[in-house]
């Protein structure tokens, strides 16, 4: 399990990821891993619930996506075209279009974050930032609650790709984000030396080590070895395999589009198959105060539309997509109201996030806005009660209670509550 691989008491992640980093560059350049994965292939089957965050950061417009306004002052130019489901969204989504059959696209979101920081940290925790506390994010949160299903896992239960996801908090540093590019690398943490020699700078290494344990250095020696045993065993795991995305077909790389986000995406069904719990995929460029229309149409609904409708089929196809749950957001909407720069401005009053698979039911909407898109339309939906959602679509207990630092006991989501038209 990766709990094996908990920074030890007083070591924080920059301080592991340094130590990572020397033993790599150390051993060498790339390893060769002599297994694959379809070795441990039926156990990854069984009880694998997984969840893939797909994060648009900088705050995207759910008007001009996913809930638009054609032929009003506040609507902008885009036309809105018919799905597999019983929702229609932008023309610019043609692909997305034919996957919305298992999308359900939650148009009643509305919060009160709607600065950058604090509403990054509020999607991603449930929790608006406190001094005092400092709150797991939802990826450590899935990570910690569904690693029982697989002791077999050897990587990371928590990836981040492309950017750097929200912390664990309370829950500690072995639930902690582990960052890699749109390729799978990780920063100086390639390897080109053979097993055998690998294996021989280890012991070399542990005999240097123990001789200042020896001079009773033992405390932080002991805990700078561990560290790099823990960098042996993950770099050695023939798991590590899952972050080779350079290995897939060039038609399936070209499917996900060739570029940052579509590699990403497709990086994390690698990792869901794999049997990963939680992987976030950064896609930024939102926060569109000007020329707004330009941007979406040229290039951000393009990589969206690609990468999302290829993994949301792939998962479909492989048979993962009824136990792996797809979740689209960001930190806020943007405003109905067009500004003198042909941009959006920040707005959390009424937004949409898109959600799927897990069971949930596609090809509808929840909730609505009103005619301009500036106030919400039957019940309003928070952060915290689309995680309670997520986690319902994961198999996680609503009951789950978690203890802080300060031994305040804190609800899983925050206590939010079901939005229960996603499994009527």
């Amino acid at each position: 399990m990766w709990s094996r691989f908990a920074t030890p008491v007083g070591m924080n992640r920059r301080h592991f990821m340094s130590h990572m980093a020397g033993a790599a560059t150390m051993m060498g350049a790339s390893l060769s891993l002599g297994h694959s994965l379809r070795v441990h292939a039926d156990t990854l089957k069984k009880n694998r619930k997984s969840c893939v965050l797909l994060w648009m950061g900088g705050g995207p417009s759910s008007m001009d996506i996913w809930d638009l306004k054609p032929g009003t002052d506040n609507g902008g130019p885009f036309k809105t075209i018919a799905t597999s489901g019983d929702v229609q969204i932008c023309e610019h989504m043609p692909l997305m279009a034919k996957q919305m059959h298992n999308m359900a696209i939650v148009r009643s979101m509305s919060t009160r974050e709607a600065d950058h920081n604090r509403g990054r940290y509020y999607m991603h925790t449930g929790y608006v930032p406190d001094a005092n506390v400092d709150y797991p994010s939802y990826g450590a949160v899935i990570a910690h609650e569904l690693m029982d299903q697989r002791p077999e896992l050897e990587i990371p239960p928590f990836v981040s790709v492309g950017g750097a996801s929200e912390g664990p908090g309370f829950l500690g540093m072995s639930w902690a984000p582990f960052s890699v590019s749109s390729n799978g690398r990780v920063r100086n943490l390639e390897m080109s030396l053979e097993k055998g020699r690998l294996m021989q700078r280890q012991i070399a290494l542990k005999t240097i080590e123990d001789s200042f344990i020896s001079q009773k250095r033992g405390g932080v020696v002991e805990d700078h070895r561990k560290v790099l045993g823990k960098t042996f065993d993950l770099l050695t795991s023939a798991q590590m395999q899952a972050f080779e995305v350079e290995k897939e077909p060039e038609e399936m790389k070209e499917k996900y589009g060739k570029n940052n986000f579509g590699q990403g995406c497709l990086l994390a069904r690698r990792l869901v198959e794999a049997g990963v719990p939680f992987v976030e995929v950064d896609l930024g460029g939102w926060d569109n105060h000007q020329g707004i229309f330009r941007t979406l149409e040229n290039d951000r609904l393009p990589v969206l539309d690609r990468a999302m409708a290829a993994l949301t089929e792939d998962l479909e196809q492989r048979g993962l997509l009824q136990d792996t749950v797809i979740v689209w957001m960001g930190e806020f909407g943007r405003t109905p109201r067009i500004n003198a720069d042909a941009g959006r401005d920040h707005w959390a009053r009424a937004w949409s996030v898109v959600v799927g698979g897990g069971g949930i039911k596609g090809g509808q909407a929840v909730g609505g806005t009103n005619e301009d898109g500036t106030e919400i339309i039957g019940d309003p939906y928070s952060s915290e009660d689309l995680m309670a959602s997520v986690c319902q679509a994961l198999g996680i207990s609503l009951e789950t209670t978690f203890t802080s630092k300060n031994g305040r006991p804190m609800k899983i989501a925050n206590s939010g509550k079901i939005i229960k038209e996603l499994f009527s």
